[in-house]
């Protein structure tokens, strides 16, 4: 098979029913807040990334674990609707992962999650499925919303099977050191690079300085997305900060899954790194600008209508 028709994105990763609540303002602790809105929608940074990767063109095929409850048959349907294969989505006994999120006047959130059937993925799946996407799929997507001790596993199969290999580390947790060296390009934001690294993120000398711990690891490339002040992309030959597109800010969920998905998309389809953060930055602003998870993540022609404005 050629490398031309190895234009797939394969994703392993976390899903789960996404309650959202909206509300002018966080409440206190020990507060009932009235609030105005409320969605259930699929959610999960895998499912939320598969999405994002299906919808900006790339062939998208997901790894993941879901219950037999209701929530479960809602999620599928959802992956299905969105162009997502779901042929290495297990259904397992028990309860669909629950996302709790409340989202404030500014778009700010805050997450309670509850793993449920996510934490039923085992590497017989990952090892089965990653096989079986390997001959179409060229990038992998994963995040730390899996069991931490498939977290190798799951990047070092990748690899080995000739996927580019794109980590978003979060949540944010220690990982062995000899999972780097699996890694071609890592995404944390701000907080995620100083929780991992030691290094605060407030400026591009700083993400520069935070992207070098990851390359003395054997990271390929990489991408710290700093809110309003860009994307820094550090590698061993250059520094580059890739500016933020400007939104009116509405709901900050899944802007980086939105973002890391349209990135691997674009990847999978020969675009050169620079263009495809330029693509991921594009997918991102959208999905601030539109309320809740899935729901918010744009369309391969909503993206392009952005670039060319």
């Amino acid at each position: 098979m050629s490398s031309l028709e190895r234009v797939g994105v394969l994703v392993v990763g976390s899903v789960s029913a996404d309650l959202t609540a909206f509300s002018t303002r966080a409440p206190e602790p020990g507060e009932t807040l009235r609030g105005e809105s409320f969605s259930l929608a699929l959610g999960g940074k895998g499912a939320n990334q598969a999405v994002a990767a299906a919808r900006a063109g790339a062939p998208t095929a997901f790894i993941a674990c879901v219950g037999d409850d209701t929530f479960g048959e809602m999620v599928l349907r959802e992956l299905r609707s969105a162009g997502v294969a779901v042929d290495g989505v297990r259904t397992v006994g028990g309860e669909t992962g629950i996302a709790h999120i409340r989202v404030d006047a500014t778009g700010e959130n805050s997450i309670v999650i509850v793993p449920g059937a996510n934490d039923a993925l085992d590497e017989s799946m990952v090892l089965q499925g990653i096989g079986g996407a390997a001959a179409t799929s060229s990038v992998l997507l994963t995040q730390l919303e899996t069991p931490e001790r498939l977290t190798e596993s799951i990047l070092r199969t990748a690899r080995d099977a000739g996927l580019t290999t794109i980590l978003d580390p979060a949540p944010a947790i220690a990982l062995d050191e000899k999972v780097w060296a699996s890694v071609d390009i890592v995404t944390p934001n701000e907080t995620e690079a100083r929780m991992l690294t030691g290094i605060v993120v407030d400026s591009e000398a700083s993400a520069a300085e935070a992207g070098r711990w990851f390359l003395d690891r054997g990271v390929g490339a990489v991408l710290i997305t700093r809110g309003g002040a860009g994307t820094t992309l550090v590698t061993r030959d250059n520094v580059e900060t890739f500016a933020v597109i400007e939104v009116e800010a509405v709901d900050t969920t899944a802007a980086g899954d939105a973002f890391a998905g349209a990135l691997g998309a674009a990847l999978a389809n020969g675009q050169p790194l620079e263009a495809a953060i330029r693509y991921g930055a594009a997918a991102g602003a959208l999905a601030v600008s539109k309320r809740g998870a899935s729901p918010s993540i744009p369309t391969a022609a909503e993206i392009e209508q952005l670039l060319a404005r």
